[in-house]
């Protein structure tokens, strides 16, 4: 296929000739690029058709168009900063930008930058108390499971949610898929190893690392919950 950064550049003279600014990122810039990495590219425009989001090949690439204005872009950040999770800050951030056309492209990427390096807003106690108690109660699950199929379903909700804590603890931003398990690593890479291997071994069969790990990751956000937890 064609170079990355080229295609993008030509869909996105091709298809928004009027953008104010372009964002390409994801794991096509990096070493982590595989044969089905596709084109996240962010495209700022001054209205119609934006606010949209398409799917589409151009030229071999996969490619995933998130085409917004200025306004689009702001809403959609405070979402999702409000979830914890943000694949718009961290593509405008980490991004390359293909496109600029009078400064706005430059203002939205030290904004991510800055909005990331600040990180999403602090766990409460009450968040902080729900997130151990569902992650007990399906440790207790497991403990006293013994059906094969239902122990791969506990230990692969189980691996998100432990996953989830460590960072949500942390002051660390959320992932989806492989998104989570690479801020996980970035962050603590001793337990993400630990959670993932023991995860391998649950699924196999033996559940005992993978308990001793979620255990160990409810100690660090203050003990495991079940017993008086209550919701008023």
């Amino acid at each position: 296929m064609d170079d990355p950064v080229l295609t993008a550049r030509e869909l996105v003279r091709e298809r928004f000739p009027d953008a104010r600014a372009a964002f390409l990122a994801g794991s096509v810039l990096t070493d982590r690029r595989t044969p089905t990495s596709d084109l996240d590219i962010v495209v700022l425009l001054d209205g119609p058709p934006a606010p949209l989001r398409e799917n589409l090949l151009y030229r071999g690439w996969p490619v995933e168009l998130f085409v917004q204005t200025r306004a689009d872009w702001q809403r959609f950040a405070d979402r999702e900063t409000a979830k914890r999770s943000s694949p718009l800050l961290a593509m405008c951030s980490d991004g390359m930008l293909l496109v600029d056309r009078d400064g706005l492209g430059a203002s939205l990427q030290a904004e991510a930058r800055k909005r990331w390096a600040a990180g999403p807003p602090p766990l409460s106690d009450r968040e902080r108390d729900y997130q151990r108690y569902i992650l007990t109660d399906l440790l207790d699950d497991l403990r006293g499971c013994a059906d094969p199929a239902e122990q791969v379903h506990l230990v692969a909700h189980m691996l998100q949610r432990a996953s989830e804590l460590v960072l949500l603890a942390g002051g660390h931003w959320l992932g989806g898929g492989k998104w989570l398990s690479r801020r996980l690593a970035a962050a603590d890479p001793g337990l993400h190893r630990a959670l993932t291997e023991a995860a391998a071994q649950a699924v196999a069969g033996d559940t005992n690392a993978f308990a001793a790990t979620v255990t160990e990751v409810l100690d660090r956000a203050g003990g495991p919950l079940w017993d008086g937890y209550a919701v008023r």
